[in-house]
């Protein structure tokens, strides 16, 4: 899978994170193979920085995100959190479902193209809020 637009940045926390879940080294996960082979990809590429130098308007995990589909007119607004702190009924979505793999890295504006069980999409970041 492919993302559109610029760089991934990750801070280098998330990033041990991500790699430790990928690897199996946190409690187990259910989340699709493929979009772990594709997230791990991604993350080969990313650049990686301290959280004293992370933009404030880039998608980590803890963020808040308000995105769009781009045919869609509603917009979504969740956290994306650790596997284990997945809940959809408090709006968060892990890090490792496909929509939280797609917009991880990305900044505020950016569009980014993920494959999701409804297909492939194009979202928009309108905003990120990082505490």
């Amino acid at each position: 899978m492919k993302k559109i637009n610029k760089e991934l940045i990750l801070r280098t926390d998330d990033y041990k994170l991500l790699i430790s879940y990928l690897n199996g080294g946190n409690k187990r996960t259910a989340f699709d193979r493929r979009n772990a082979e594709d997230l791990q990809a991604e993350l080969t590429k990313a650049k990686l920085v301290n959280s004293d130098n992370f933009p404030p308007d880039v998608v980590r995990i803890n963020s808040t995100v308000q995105v769009k589909a781009e045919d869609r007119e509603e917009i979504m607004e969740f956290m994306l959190v650790t596997p284990d702190k997945a809940n959809i009924k408090e709006r968060k979505i892990s890090v490792m479902a496909p929509i939280g793999t797609a917009l991880i890295g990305f900044r505020k504006g950016q569009q980014v193209n993920w494959q999701v069980p409804a297909g492939k999409k194009t979202f928009t970041i309108l905003e990120v809020i990082n505490d």
